[in-house]
């Protein structure tokens, strides 16, 4: 391959291009095959997976990465089998192309109808997590566009198992290989020559830290669906079930710390402590998470002082920053100055207080009485999530196969004339 990244990134995205020919007209069927093949692949090929992976670990290892972003690379067979049963969850899904999002007739004459089509070519950048070659391939292929990856440099080896067994899908179906595309060099001037890409990509999904999209962000000359950080917040409320807190808190901190719906902030309401005292801090201390605070909560043992850009910091560790507020209301200011628009979860009985929590805030996701781990595609039902889109326009939340599509009016008419 040439070294001339302007070059590589000609052939990748013409070769996407010409692809999206083929996949905006194929068949459901097709489709599902060529999912339905590609995870038999990756279970049939597991250990060849798993022996990639190997590398990747040691050289992730050799650059000092955190044990949260470690575990976000890691891969075993409990993990092929979620790759694996996601693909499937995809395949059967409805195929959103061709959807009538909405229809009516005019006075005029002309019946018009609102229609899902896909968006053409989609480039997705993303770091460490080597199960989003997968996950962005097949809601791609699902929604009918062709996608370029770019994975991280420590994924490099995962990244390539797992897309070959996707084009081996792809195959099978008799599907255009180019549907799904992995950039084949670690060399971070792809990334930029795939922001410049406006001839040939049609709109970039960041999948990363705050580094990463803050790049995209700054040079892309594509749209992008915005993937900021995960600054989720857990509120617990004075009107707070106890044990459901208990169970939710400790869930969405420590499941996995390396996700970007894990808890990094969590907010106590004055009468919830004075009433059930430290014991939400208590449990995480003892899961050994370090809970970083101010104030009051500083007299509870284990507890360190928390600087002031904790609040609004995503930790992806096992830390937390904890602050005590009066009411919603302060909990709802607190989250507006320091959240990223991803998750937040309110732990509260009153249903007028869940209402007003919703209603005044804006994040993508918003929760009651629930871990925000679920804040996932699969979890939602999508089968898998190509991100979790911070933004306001076109797609919100986890974005899966519906929201890749964009859609053209059909209108018909009988000779009518204006």
């Amino acid at each position: 391959m040439s070294n001339d990244f302007g070059a590589m990134m000609q052939e990748i995205g013409a070769k996407a291009r010409a692809a999206t020919g083929e996949l905006a007209y194929a068949s459901s069927e097709r489709k599902a095959a060529a999912l339905i093949s590609a995870a038999a692949a990756v279970w049939e090929r597991r250990q060849e997976i798993l022996d990639a992976n190997v590398m990747d670990m040691a050289y992730a290892q050799d650059k000092g990465l955190s044990p949260a972003m470690m575990d976000r690379l890691m891969l075993n067979e409990t993990r092929l089998r979620g790759i694996v049963d996601a693909l499937r969850a995809v395949a059967e899904q409805r195929d959103p192309v061709g959807r009538v999002l909405a229809e009516w007739d005019r006075p005029n004459g002309l019946h018009i109808q609102r229609v899902a089509t896909p968006i053409g070519v989609i480039g997705v950048i993303y770091e460490s997590r080597p199960n989003v070659t997968v996950d962005a391939g097949a809601l791609c292929l699902k929604s009918g566009n062709a996608v370029i990856l770019r994975g991280g440099s420590e994924s490099f080896h995962s990244s390539e198992a797992l897309h070959d067994c996707m084009v081996q899908g792809l195959r099978a179906a008799n599907l255009p290989e180019a549907a799904i595309q992995l950039i084949p060099t670690r060399d971070r001037a792809m990334v930029s020559a795939m922001l410049a890409a406006t001839a040939h990509i049609d709109v970039i999904v960041p999948r990363g830290g705050k580094g990463l999209v803050g790049l995209v962000q700054a040079e892309a000359r594509v749209p992008v669906f915005a993937h900021l950080e995960g600054i989720c917040h857990v509120y617990a409320d004075r009107d707070a079930d106890l044990e459901k807190a208990r169970r939710v808190v400790l869930n969405a901190k420590t499941r996995r710390t390396g996700v970007c719906g894990a808890a990094e902030c969590l907010l106590i309401d004055w009468p919830f402590y004075t009433k059930h005292g430290a014991v939400l801090i208590e449990d995480l201390l003892k899961a050994g998470v370090e809970v970083r605070c101010e104030g009051e909560l500083l007299k509870i043992p284990g507890t360190t002082r928390a600087a002031p850009e904790d609040f609004g910091r995503e930790f992806m560790d096992m830390i937390i920053a904890v602050k005590l507020v009066d009411g919603v209301d302060k909990a709802i200011d607190h989250i507006k100055t320091f959240g990223s628009s991803h998750t937040e979860a309110i732990l509260t009985e009153n249903d007028a207080t869940a209402a007003r929590f919703f209603e005044r805030l804006d994040s993508a996701i918003l929760m009651r009485n629930a871990s925000t781990q679920f804040a996932d595609g699969g979890e939602f039902g999508m089968g898998g999530e190509i991100g979790i889109a911070t933004g306001k326009l076109h797609a919100r939340g986890p974005v899966g196969a519906e929201q890749l599509c964009s859609f053209k009016y059909l209108v018909t008419g009988d000779g009518t004339i204006r």
